[in-house]
C-alpha cells in the first residue's frame, strides 16, 4: 500500500515492521497511523544496523488536508443520494444532529449546504440506544454518505457504515485528538478519552 500523500487522524499510514513512527503519528495495532491532519512527510532514520524511514505528518488547513490539492475543485456541485461528503458539525439535539456539509464527492463547496444526521441512521445496530451525545459533539468532522435530499434546507445524511463517522475531534481542553478505537478518541496531551461513532480509515 503506497503512503498517502495527506492524512487525516486515525488514518493508517503503514506497518510498524517497516516504518517508524515520527512527528504527529503513533502506533496502533501494529500500523502507524496519523494523529494530525495534514501532509505525511518522510524521513530516513538510519541505525548501526539498519536504515529506516520514519513517518510524520504535519498541521494543516481543513481544506488541503481532506481534499489532495491535485483533486480540489471548488464550486457548488450539489448533494445528490450516495454523495459521499464531509461535514462540521453545528449543532446537536436528543434527536439530530446538524451539520454543514463542506466537501461534496471530492468537490470543496464555495457556499456550505446544510445537512442532518438522524438519531436512527448514526449507525447499523442497536439504534434505539444510540446517545448522539456520545457520537459527535459541536465542531467535528464527519463522512457521510447522502441517503434523502431532504426538505427545502437540509439534505438527510447516514454514517451507518464503517468507514463512516467523526474523522477529526477537538477534546474538551482544546487539543486534536486521535481515535484509539471505533467508539473513541484520546487526547495526546491529556490522555483523556472521550466517546465518539468513528470513522474507520480507508
Amino acid at each position: 500500500m503506497p503512503i498517502p500523500q495527506t492524512a487525516y487522524p486515525g488514518a493508517s499510514l503503514g506497518p510498524s515492521t517497516k516504518y517508524i513512527s515520527g512527528a504527529g503519528t503513533h502506533v496502533h495495532s501494529a500500523n502507524v497511523c496519523a494523529s494530525l491532519a495534514g501532509p505525511v512527510t518522510t524521513s530516513k532514520q538510519a541505525s548501526p544496523s539498519t536504515t529506516s524511514q520514519s513517518l510524520s505528518v504535519s498541521r494543516t488547513s481543513l481544506a488541503t488536508t481532506l481534499v489532495p490539492s491535485r483533486n480540489v475543485t471548488r464550486g457548488n456541485t450539489l448533494p445528490k443520494v450516495n454523495s459521499v461528503v464531509l461535514a462540521r458539525v453545528t449543532r446537536l439535539q436528543s434527536r439530530q444532529i446538524n451539520v454543514s456539509i463542506l466537501v461534496v464527492d471530492d468537490i470543496v463547496c464555495s457556499d456550505a449546504f446544510q445537512g442532518i444526521v438522524r438519531k436512527e441512521d448514526v449507525r447499523g445496530w442497536e439504534v434505539d440506544k444510540v446517545i448522539l451525545g456520545e457520537c459527535f459533539h459541536v465542531g467535528d468532522i464527519i463522512r457521510a454518505v447522502v441517503i434523502s435530499l431532504g426538505d427545502q434546507i437540509s439534505y438527510y445524511l447516514s454514517t451507518a457504515k464503517n468507514e463512516l463517522g467523526v474523522l477529526m475531534a477537538t477534546s474538551e481542553a482544546g487539543n486534536q485528538m486521535h481515535p484509539i478505537s471505533w467508539k473513541e478518541f484520546r487526547d495526546p496531551e491529556t490522555g483523556r478519552k472521550e466517546g465518539r461513532k468513528v470513522a474507520k480509515p480507508v
